[in-house]
């Protein structure tokens, strides 16, 4: 789908630029925003690895571990459908640690090994369930400690001070998974939602 959107939009932007003469400014800006694309990720490089060998020391030492355990009560508070000792809660909160810590790479393949542990427990397989919802969006609007990424970003543009954002970044962050969380609850109580609870209970929808 996401081809699709970028084909459209290159397709707009050359015929509007050809509508208005220009063109030529339209190849031009595309010249300069790939060399400018290709600059920013040689500059990546350096800070990225450094990151990323924090991160993965992290992993190693157990300290993704501790923040799972450290999760786990309010785990059990937010999915109550999921049994404690099943699978898929463990691997959503190994999923939700690494987000934390910026371990995006080690969070992807623990979010889909969640999603499919909460599809053992779907009452209507294909239908997305409260909890997978919920989970999705706390896979989504997670509140992140260290923001890797754009730290890496700030630092390869330049920035005097890269890490100034890690304080703003975990509060936005929090008020964008509390937000995104009341809202996935909320909706849990609608009446067009109600098909998953009358499945489980046995009743028709």
């Amino acid at each position: 789908m996401l081809n699709y959107i970028w084909l459209a939009l290159v397709i707009l932007a050359v015929v509007v630029g050809g509508i208005n003469g220009k063109i030529e400014a339209v190849t031009k800006a595309a010249i300069d925003s790939a060399g400018n694309a290709v600059t920013i990720a040689i500059g990546l490089i350096g800070v990225m690895t450094l990151w990323l060998g924090i991160m993965k020391i992290a992993e190693d030492s157990g300290l993704m571990n501790i923040v799972a355990r450290a999760i786990a009560p309010v785990m059990r508070f937010l999915f109550p459908e999921v049994p404690r000792d099943h699978p898929a809660m463990g691997s959503m909160m190994m999923n939700i640690a690494a987000n934390m810590l910026g371990l995006s790479n080690a969070a992807t393949p623990l979010g889909l090994k969640a999603m499919e542990d909460l599809e053992k427990l779907n009452p209507r397989p294909g239908v997305a369930t409260n909890a997978m919802c919920l989970f999705l969006t706390i896979n989504t609007a997670n509140v992140q400690l260290i923001p890797a990424s754009m730290i890496g970003l700030l630092a390869s543009a330049g920035s005097r001070n890269p890490t100034a954002i890690i304080g703003t970044t975990i509060a936005v962050t929090a008020m964008a998974l509390t937000a995104g969380v009341a809202m996935a609850k909320l909706c849990e109580h609608l009446p067009i939602f109600s098909a998953e609870r009358a499945a489980r209970k046995g009743e028709p929808s």
